[in-house]
């Protein structure tokens, strides 16, 4: 899988920005993401210098444990600036589909989440050459971000697109959509609010539609329902490969029931 589909997946004050491309910080828990390690360019380091102070911020400290506080509540309000429906998307990769959704959709306010900071680098390169202002990106594991920076019914969509599917029955326990974690979403979606994932790994799509169906606080629908915010996406470079390969897209929908 490439680094713009399975890169994986706040408003404080000065945050501090670890140079290192690995996970922010250690964690105790089972996570859904890879290490690596990947420098930035001198021109992605230029643009990470001058708008990460005001566009990014971390889910925990910096170069700190698993024990340290994660961050507050976003007040996403004051950080866009302006009161509008917020989408969560968790691991944006490169961010080659958020830039076009946040741009066909200048109303919502896209959060995006992503633990390798050259992704968020290249994400944030584009937001300052397209001119784009309702994406603010957070970096760190997506399930911090769900159970600390988000309450109740705070987000209208929650976007999982292409998630690493762990193929090796031992590793299924990495999976980012877990029981657990549907849960959280459902919790943190506003009635009527969106869960779009999107994955082309069949056992893991099947899995995803399990554990989606049994969480009782949403109801699958179809694409040509009327839903909150666009699920239509772009199609990436990847995809386009893993089509040609025989690889078939699943997308699943759900909204939150009232």
């Amino acid at each position: 899988m490439s680094d713009d589909e399975r890169m994986h997946a706040q408003r404080q004050v000065g945050p501090t920005t670890p140079d290192s491309d690995a996970a922010p910080h250690s964690y105790r828990r089972v996570t859904s993401f890879r290490s690596r390690r990947a420098s930035l360019t001198e021109q992605q380091q230029e643009v990470w210098d001058r708008l990460w102070p005001s566009l990014g911020t971390l889910a925990r400290p910096a170069g700190t444990g698993s024990d340290a506080a994660p961050a507050e509540p976003l007040d996403t309000a004051a950080w866009f600036g302006r009161r509008a429906p917020v989408v969560l998307e968790i691991g944006c990769g490169t961010g080659t589909s958020t830039l076009a959704m946040a741009q066909a959709e200048p109303d919502i306010d896209v959060v995006a989440v992503e633990v390798y900071r050259r992704g968020l680098a290249q994400l944030l390169s584009a937001i300052d050459r397209e001119g784009v202002t309702n994406i603010r990106l957070v970096r760190g594991d997506g399930v911090d971000v769900l159970e600390r920076m988000f309450t109740t019914a705070t987000l209208t969509g929650v976007r999982v697109f292409f998630p690493d599917p762990w193929p090796k029955s031992r590793h299924h326990k990495r999976r980012l959509l877990q029981e657990r974690t549907v849960g959280l979403i459902a919790d943190r979606l506003v009635p009527g609010g969106l869960l779009h994932a999107a994955t082309d790994h069949a056992g893991y799509a099947e899995h995803i539609a399990a554990v989606g169906d049994a969480e009782t606080r949403l109801r699958r629908v179809p694409a040509t329902e009327a839903l909150p915010i666009s699920v239509h996406r772009p199609i990436t470079k990847y995809e386009t490969k893993a089509r040609h390969a025989g690889s078939e897209v699943t997308e699943l929908l759900w909204v939150r029931r009232p």
